[in-house]
């Protein structure tokens, strides 16, 4: 048995599948237990190839009562902590990045600036079981509970720093009505008023705001049926990846070369003004890499987003 350990959220997952496939493929015959959220498990399903998973809660420690696993794998960080934690199961073998600290000398060394997906996948080619740090794609579910075809803007994520303005996406918003998209707004529960604010702001209708509405699986088909997303540096930026939706992702202070989509696919594009000139900040509000993006060119990576799309239809008509 395989355990895996990724106990954290959306975007992480969607980072790590290249991996999860390369244990799949590696080792198929054997289970494969992922330790994670168990509000993850709509998204581990559309994954594919985990047998089970195994509820977890940040690095507390682990409910393990079975056999020691064959394997252990820390796709979570690079140590101590989550090597610990993993250690306390009883493993035979652990794949990780070296952490003398933690007593694991093995494995390759941790390079900050490496891309999330790449990070997952050369840990895994170092121990013989090559990743394709181009397999992103999920399941794409039915669209049961969610309307198909729309545009989503997530204005929303975890870190303060990270949100663009919302009356920039009320903006943005309203320049996409106007121009034939039906805007909806998304969010968690959390940022419901938010979404209310930036739907108020674009004058759109209170149907639109779908901010603690959708569970993790209706966000997934939502964003998988959808027409346009654009967001910050989140969990549904990297869905649209995943199901190949056009999607125009907002990064600050954090760079696309570490979370953002796979820069050789038109359909999606990164939006990162740099660090050169913002050295300074006081780390309150919103980042200014984030401020200093205008909503003209967020337009302009919408246009270059759906341009892809129409010379993708052409090519296939031929």
């Amino acid at each position: 048995m395989i355990l895996v350990l990724r106990a954290l959220g959306v975007g992480d997952l969607a980072t790590a599948v290249p991996a999860l496939r390369a244990l799949r493929a590696g080792h198929p015959d054997r289970e494969l237990v992922l330790a994670a959220p168990s509000w993850l498990d709509p998204l581990v399903e559309l994954v594919g190839g985990v047998d089970r998973v195994l509820p977890v809660s940040g690095l507390d420690p682990l409910e393990w009562s079975g056999p020691p696993p064959e394997i252990a794998v820390n796709l979570h960080g690079r140590g101590p902590r989550s090597h610990e934690l993993l250690r306390a199961t009883g493993h035979g073998r652990l794949l990780a990045f070296r952490c003398p600290p933690a007593g694991h000398p093995d494995g390759p060394a941790w390079d900050d600036a490496e891309h999330e997906v790449r990070r997952w996948c050369r840990l895994l080619d170092w121990y013989g079981l090559p990743a394709d740090p181009d397999d992103l794609a999920l399941a794409r579910p039915a669209p049961d509970r969610v309307p198909v075809g729309v545009t989503v803007l997530h204005p929303g994520t975890k870190v303060p720093a990270k949100r663009w303005s919302p009356a920039r996406f009320a903006a943005l918003a309203r320049h996409l009505t106007r121009h034939g998209h039906r805007v909806v707004v998304t969010g968690s529960a959390t940022e419901l008023g938010v979404a209310e604010q930036v739907a108020r702001w674009a004058g759109l209708p209170a149907t639109a705001v779908l901010a603690g509405r959708t569970g993790l699986a209706d966000l997934a088909a939502l964003v998988a049926h959808a027409r346009l997303v654009v967001s910050g540096d989140t969990g549904v930026a990297h869905l649209a990846t995943g199901y190949g939706i056009p999607s125009v992702v907002l990064f600050g202070p954090v760079p696309p070369s570490r979370w953002g989509p796979p820069p050789d696919r038109p359909r999606h594009r990164a939006l990162w003004a740099g660090m050169e000139d913002y050295p300074e900040w006081n780390g309150v509000g919103v980042h200014p890499t984030m401020a200093a993006l205008p909503v003209d060119q967020v337009l302009a990576e919408v246009d270059e987003v759906e341009r892809a799309v129409r010379d993708d239809g052409a090519v296939a008509a031929q």
